[in-house]
């Protein structure tokens, strides 16, 4: 996992293992309907955290890629 990456160690409410043993990732997404995105920005996000996960290279264009679809999702208009 890139450095970079916040996370907080919490579990889910029937989760049988300890804190300490990371089971998944949970992503809410109220700030990005709030935005106005959909489905298909989801997917993109999602494709996103992949590449991040998968490669600490990719961070800058995903960064850049991020930026401009927020851009096109101002959070307040």
């Amino acid at each position: 996992m890139p450095d970079s990456l916040n996370h907080v160690k919490n579990t889910d409410p029937n989760e049988k293992r300890g804190h300490f043993v990371t089971s998944g990732i949970r992503i809410g997404l109220p700030l990005v309907t709030s935005r106005g995105m959909k489905e298909e920005e989801s997917i993109k996000i999602a494709e996103y955290i992949c590449d991040v996960l998968d490669s600490d290279a990719s961070i800058p264009r995903v960064a850049a890629e991020v930026n401009a679809l927020c851009r096109e999702y101002p959070l307040y208009t």
